[in-house]
């Protein structure tokens, strides 16, 4: 009996072993897969679920927006806020993002159509739909406008009154924003 018990055990020991290495091995690639994820794959299965986000906010402090993650793409989201106001946020100006869930989506599984959606291309929709807006800039300033034409690197808005429409008369002023400085654009309806 001496002799069964000493191998029971040893074989016990050999399996307790051989599930700490499993473990350990489990636990050093789900670090290395999490190294391989970006924020874009972290935030594609909140799409179309209520969503909080920290944005820069210039001078001021950071402003949160909520609402539902309409849209993702490469380097922008879109949050419908509630009142059915969409706010078209770059990625470069998220300070944080609320309760995301365990879950992340593989990354570089958006396709190829999903890579070439980058920001201008939203905005171009923007001008294309003549669609009046309120620019925040990084800097905390705000203005209000209709984007005409968008760059490789900018936005040019013509600056008009709330209300008012981007036409000869009513138009204050043009701008030229490099992309880098907006931290959000929200659609006005």
């Amino acid at each position: 009996m001496r002799w069964e018990d000493l191998f029971a055990d040893l074989e016990l020991q050999w399996e307790a072993n051989e599930a700490a290495e499993l473990s350990a091995e489990l636990a050093d690639r789900s670090r290395r897969e999490a190294a391989y994820l970006r924020l874009i794959d972290r935030m594609r299965p909140v799409v179309g679920h209520p969503t909080r986000c920290r944005v820069v906010g210039g001078q001021r402090a950071p402003e949160i927006l909520h609402g539902t993650l309409a849209a993702l793409g490469m380097d922008w989201l879109l949050i419908t806020e509630p009142g059915a106001t969409e706010v078209l946020v770059p990625v470069r100006s998220l300070l944080a993002v609320e309760n995301l869930p365990v879950v992340s989506a593989q990354p570089g599984h958006e396709g190829p159509l999903a890579a070439k959606l980058d920001l201008r291309y939203v905005l171009r929709g923007l001008v294309r739909d003549r669609s009046a807006c309120t620019l925040m800039l990084v800097d905390g300033v705000t203005l209000h406008g209709t984007p005409v034409r968008v760059g490789s690197d900018f936005l040019e808005v013509a600056e008009h009154a709330v209300g008012e429409f981007a036409r000869r008369g009513q138009i204050r002023s043009g701008w030229t924003i490099p992309l880098d400085a907006i931290a959000y654009v929200r659609r006005i309806h």
